[in-house]
């Protein structure tokens, strides 16, 4: 039985930020949930880039040569405060390794330099986001955030979670369940 089976968890889901958050490391985020189940969760801000590192400083400081030459750029994502220096990437499951840890039926998560050397060489995923660090929850804090309030969840798509327009993911994962963020309100009410 995986995560996505248990009624409750939420691998393989997004949350996104309400837009009221007084939180300023979680405002305006959307992190894609890899893990989840009744000892915490993990997940990877899809939405921030690390603008001083590229994928070629990247590769570079990992000592990874591209057989290819000229290397696609791929942006570098912060994903989260957690193990900064530690490396993830979220694709599309064209590409396994042994390492890779398949989520659910459109994303799998690798952890380790083989599939930054596939991508290198034009070898890896046909999408793919690269992140450091990762965002975290012990037990019971994620539902505790949920229950005030501060992430609505979101069925992820690939084209959210991949495409390169940074600025506008955030939007157009409330806009995708159709919530204006200039009339949420603040207040929560009881039926």
């Amino acid at each position: 039985m995986s995560l996505n089976d248990v009624e409750g968890f939420l691998t393989g889901k997004l949350l996104v930020a309400m837009p009221y958050s007084q939180d300023i490391r979680s405002a305006n985020s959307v992190i894609y949930v890899c893990g989840h189940d009744d000892t915490g969760a993990m997940g990877l801000l899809i939405n921030r880039r690390i603008d001083t590192i590229s994928f070629e400083d990247l590769l570079d400081q990992l000592e990874i040569v591209s057989p290819i030459g000229d290397i696609v750029e791929f942006p570098v994502h912060y994903g989260g405060p957690a193990e900064i220096g530690r490396g993830f990437v979220l694709h599309s499951n064209d590409y396994f390794h042994d390492s890779t840890v398949q989520i659910d039926d459109d994303f799998s998560l690798t952890a380790t330099m083989d599939v930054l050397a596939a991508i290198s060489a034009g070898e890896g995923p046909s999408n793919a986001l690269i992140a450091l660090g990762y965002t975290g929850w012990h037990d019971g804090q994620l539902e505790q955030e949920i229950q005030e309030n501060e992430w609505i969840i979101v069925e992820p798509t690939a084209d959210l979670i991949f495409h390169d327009h940074i600025d506008t993911k955030w939007r157009q994962a409330l806009a995708s369940i159709g919530v204006d963020p200039n009339i949420l309100s603040i207040q929560s009410g009881r039926a």
